[in-house]
């Protein structure tokens, strides 16, 4: 019996380390965006990703100050920090314009992701 259970393991082990690397290639292969919070604004203001595909918005916050990333309608929502840098994921979209705003300067920091 502790024969099989010892041959088992470093299958085990095997398996678990396989899923592993396919778990970070699958995420290192995800289309990226950068956004820069600067100023009380975005940049860029417009994100084009391609349509029913998962992409990954990288936001560094510039300052000065905290920022917000907030989209209603794509149920997303992060605050940020002046200085750091965060990453957030999305699932496939349907093609459209998607807004997203910062809550700290609503009137400045606006923004739209447009999926094709």
């Amino acid at each position: 019996m502790n024969r099989i259970r010892l041959a088992s393991l470093p299958f085990a082990s095997l398996l678990f380390v396989g899923s592993l690397l396919l778990s970070f290639a699958a995420q290192a292969a995800l289309p990226t965006y950068k956004l820069i919070i600067k100023d009380g604004r975005f940049e860029p203001e417009t994100i084009t990703v391609p349509a029913g595909i998962r992409f990954k918005i990288v936001i560094t916050n510039q300052g000065p100050g905290a920022e917000e990333f907030e989209s209603k309608k794509l149920r997303k929502e992060s605050v940020i920090a002046e200085g750091v840098t965060r990453s957030l994921v999305f699932a496939p979209l349907k093609p459209g314009r998607y807004r997203f705003f910062g809550e700290f300067h609503p009137d400045t920091a606006q923004g739209h992701i447009v999926a094709k």
